[in-house]
């Protein structure tokens, strides 16, 4: 073989130019909104609204005085938690839930006694403090203080989160709870890309193949401290920490990604999952054992003494058996405790001959299709302008927010997969966390009050997806002379979308105003409850 060494025209061959290849591009730094006024403004203008509507005749209805429905169960326990500092034990029944929600009730009872504003004064708060999370992180998500606005609207017309925050039951704390969480992990994932951005803008983020340490992330600690307190109201909080545990993860992992870290997946392995875990895992085991001070202080507290009792039974679990040699009697005791309640929820079954006339089972809570029936009264009821009245309080969700859950979640999974829009992601992780674990247990008995916790986030998923209809507004175009830049007229598009969205708005909020009869207990006619009930299944 010949080499060549010139070209026909007598120029010396060179060697071929080696091209580089450009850096991998980075994100623009956008680590947060800017309009921090106004969207303080707009967050506390609603929030007070929220307030009016949660507020409003709070003590009314009762039973003659008395709690309805389930706060007969929690309403004496809160009282019993502020004069005793534990529930009661009187030798028969069982307390089957953690205290942290009781002891919020109890709040409300210290400020007003025992009547129906202090039994359900720290709901109402809860509910009021929910609509401005969920502002904020709307906002904080879109970048958009309109679209968090868009979303306070919304849960402020739910009749979901309206009635479980006028009412002294537990749902609306743990909800409150797993969303604050949730916010908080939304502000880590901006705080950790902002920090990532600082080192690679510093040349430090090639220093090692798994990238820069983040350094302490105390909005991710917060999330632990919530979950901590949503399991301490209840033990659905679980599931919640479970998938922000993984949402977490799973957002260290693509910032290191963005960002150009070399062993992005070990890097994660590396420098965020051990962190991870002590705040998404052990801070929350450590939060909801604190939950029970009391518990270990009191004397009397239910099972206190069990371990070590002659008369415990020597089952293993807790009481006696391997657990004697290696935790101490209190823990023991509260081991015993919580198997005891865990055996009383896993035999509450249809199977078992427990029925009730308003459960539902998960399929039905994304549209609302079997609502819950809290009070109701047709003797001797005056009020409505006849003879023949009736008062009602139904936890519904309002049909023209919840109704269209179906496309928004389609929509949503569409964005996630396709588009790789990690907001629809975080959103639908947690509207999983809310409702598939309960499909595992179906022949439990289970209620529409469980479905709370899917409403803040069905909002979020709904002004997200009006935040697509939206569009952008055009933009800004040279005109005259100077080349000034003046802001273009609005798209087409735009101006439909806004029109779109301006009437949905009106639809949510106009059926919100013809259910509020049924969602606060007010006097109406038969014939206008019934006219109330839309569907078969809501009867």
């Amino acid at each position: 073989m010949t080499q060549l060494t010139e070209s026909r025209r007598g120029v010396a061959w060179r060697p071929p130019r080696t091209w580089s290849s450009p850096a991998p591009l980075r994100p623009a730094p956008d680590f947060g909104p800017t309009d921090t006024a106004r969207g303080w403004v707009v967050t506390l203008f609603l929030t007070v609204i929220a307030a009016i509507t949660r507020f409003t005749m709070l003590n009314y209805p009762t039973d003659a005085g008395t709690p309805v429905f389930d706060e007969k169960h929690y309403a004496p326990q809160g009282w019993q938690f502020l004069t005793g500092g534990i529930e009661d034990n009187p030798g028969y029944g069982l307390v089957v839930h953690p205290p942290v929600g009781k002891q919020m009730i109890a709040i409300g009872e210290a400020l007003f006694g025992y009547n129906g504003w202090g039994w359900r004064f720290s709901a109402a708060l809860a509910g009021t403090v929910l609509i401005l999370l969920v502002i904020r992180i709307v906002r904080r998500m879109t970048r958009s203080t309109m679209l968090g606005a868009l979303a306070g609207i919304l849960l402020i017309t739910d009749g979901t989160t309206f009635v479980s925050s006028r009412i002294g039951m537990l749902d609306i704390f743990i909800t409150v709870f797993v969303t604050a969480a949730f916010g908080c992990l939304i502000v880590d994932r901006d705080q950790m890309r902002a920090r990532l951005a600082r080192a690679d803008a510093e040349g430090r983020i090639d220093e090692t193949p798994w990238g820069p340490r983040p350094g302490v992330r105390w909005w991710r600690f917060g999330a632990g401290v919530l979950l901590g307190l949503s399991c301490g109201t209840k033990w659905s909080g679980l599931y919640f920490i479970a998938a922000f545990g993984l949402l977490s993860i799973l957002f260290d992992l693509s910032a290191r990604r963005t960002y150009g870290v070399r062993k992005p997946v070990y890097g994660t392995a590396i420098r965020d999952l051990g962190p991870a875990l002590y705040a998404l895992v052990l801070i929350p085991l450590g939060v909801y054992l604190a939950s029970y001070a009391a518990w270990f202080r009191s004397e009397t507290s239910v099972y206190r003494y069990m371990a070590g009792n002659p008369s415990a039974p020597e089952d293993g679990i807790g009481t006696g058996g391997f657990w004697a040699h290696v935790m101490p009697d209190a823990m023991r005791s509260l081991w015993y405790f919580h198997s005891r309640t865990l055996t009383f929820h896993s035999e509450l079954t249809n199977s078992a001959g427990n029925h009730h006339p308003w459960e539902s089972k998960p399929w039905t809570w994304p549209m609302g299709l079997r609502p819950m029936l809290y009070y109701y009264a047709d003797d001797g009821v005056t009020g409505c302008g006849q003879t023949e009245c009736v008062k009602a309080v139904m936890l519904v969700g309002t049909p023209a927010l919840w109704w269209v859950s179906l496309p928004v979640l389609a929509w949503g999974i569409w964005r996630w997969i396709v588009r790789r829009d990690w907001r629809y992601a975080a959103v639908l992780t947690a509207y999983g966390a809310a409702l598939l674990p309960w499909f595992l247990t179906l022949d439990r008995q289970m209620y529409y009050f469980y479905a709370v916790t899917l409403a803040p986030f069905l909002v979020m998923a709904v002004a997200l997806v009006l935040g697509d209809i939206l569009g952008t507004a055009g933009r800004p175009v040279t005109r005259g002379p100077g080349g000034m830049f003046l802001p273009a007229e609005p798209s087409e598009r735009h101006s439909l979308g806004l029109l779109v969205v301006c009437l949905y708005l009106g639809l949510v909020i106009a059926n919100f105003i013809w259910l509020w009869p049924i969602l606060t207990g007010l006097p109406i006619t038969m014939g206008n409850w019934q006219d109330h009930l839309w569907l078969p299944s809501w009867r």
